[in-house]
């Protein structure tokens, strides 16, 4: 959807409301004229009749009465002291004078109004205008309508204040990770430099691991530099994704004291996905870091496994035989912000599950287990 969209909605929607409110309004004032003015025609014939000392004129009035409430539209029902009916006008369906509709509408009209007993007649039964069920129904209707574009006013100032935030965090990534580019090049010119007058000898090791750690943070200054954009549709090897996720953590996991053991488990065969091999070692290793934070001071093992799903695509397991999440964190483990750590920022899972949901079509989902936590990237 476009930007402006939620704003020319709302425009339009607060417009057809106010629209609506004025042509009713002004329905509304017609109707109580014509009204106004049938009490008072009725009002004159009364007077003229009790003026009138001929012999029909009462009778002329109240037929005169009666044509005028047929006109105004209100549903009568006219019954016997015993409740039997006996005469109608206005009704919404035609049924007999003895058929239960007839009995069930009685009770319905009463409910609406209580009934006018006169002796002479019988029982009146009546209902309310079309004015008053509309004056009833209509503003119900436009209190819904205001509540409803109150609402999605109110979703749009937060939808388009949080994509003003995610532009501004996007920028600054980007943003960073241009400022590391200097440093980084010139970090892997003074390499260079050391390895011309150290060709080997101890100090060659020790530059290997300085190169790989260089790699490692020239590969991340390029994954912040794709936030914020569309991620790139590549074939990507999933199992020497695992691989390589798994042999990076090796090298720095405890293996003395709370040994973390990480091995990975890949079906045969090749096992390809569509998607951004960047962004997506990214969320298996912000995976894998969580797994292997759960296990600190105390020691574990962390499985990284690789499968094709029968519906279709692979699957990417991480799962670990720590404490678990407790059952009762479980709908909060991937908000943002949310850690049981005492000084965790709460990104690491909800980075994962933006890149598999919103950037790949997947899902990340935290699946049940009986030691342990285990999460599953699905991916089409």
């Amino acid at each position: 959807m476009p930007r402006r969209a939620p704003a020319i909605l709302l425009v339009v929607g607060f417009s057809v409301l106010l629209g609506w409110y004025a042509i009713y309004t002004q329905r509304v004032i017609a109707e109580l004229r014509r009204e106004a003015s049938r009490s008072g025609l009725m009002s004159a014939r009364v007077f003229r009749a009790l003026s009138d000392p001929s012999e029909g004129a009462s009778t002329a009035a109240l037929l005169d009465l009666a044509q005028h409430i047929r006109e105004i539209g209100v549903p009568v029902i006219v019954t016997d002291p015993h409740g039997v009916p006996r005469d109608t006008a206005n009704l919404p369906f035609v049924a007999r004078l003895d058929s239960p509709e007839m009995r069930d509408y009685v009770r319905e009209l009463d409910a609406q109004n209580p009934p006018v007993i006169e002796p002479a007649v019988g029982i009146v039964h009546f209902g309310n205008t079309p004015l008053v069920r509309g004056l009833r129904v209509i503003p119900v209707l436009q209190g819904i309508l205001l509540a409803f574009l109150i609402a999605f006013g109110v979703f749009t100032l937060r939808t388009r204040a949080h994509v003003d935030r995610e532009k501004v965090w996007a920028g600054m990534a980007r943003e960073s990770a241009h400022q590391l580019g200097t440093p980084l090049s010139s970090l892997s010119g003074w390499l260079e430099l050391l390895r011309e007058r150290a060709p080997g000898g101890p100090a060659a090791a020790v530059l290997d691991h300085m190169q790989s750690d260089l790699d490692r943070l020239d590969r991340v200054a390029h994954r912040f530099e794709r936030i914020g954009r569309p991620s790139r549709a590549q074939p990507v090897e999933a199992g020497e994704l695992v691989e390589r996720v798994a042999a990076y953590f090796r090298a720095r996991v405890p293996s003395l004291a709370h040994t973390v053991t990480i091995t990975t488990q890949l079906a045969d065969g090749p096992l390809q996905v569509e998607g951004d091999a960047v962004l997506l070692e990214w969320a298996v290793e912000a995976l894998t870091k969580n797994a292997i934070d759960a296990l600190a001071g105390r020691g574990g093992h962390v499985t990284l496994s690789a499968e094709p799903v029968p519906e279709g695509g692979v699957r990417l397991r991480v799962a670990d035989d720590g404490p678990g999440v407790a059952r009762e964190l479980r709908k909060d483990v991937f908000r943002p912000g949310f850690s049981t750590k005492a000084r965790g920022w709460g990104i690491g899972l909800s980075l994962a599950r933006r890149i598999v949901e919103d950037n790949h079509g997947g899902r990340l989902v935290l699946v049940p287990a009986d030691r342990g936590a285990t999460f599953d990237i699905i991916l089409p």
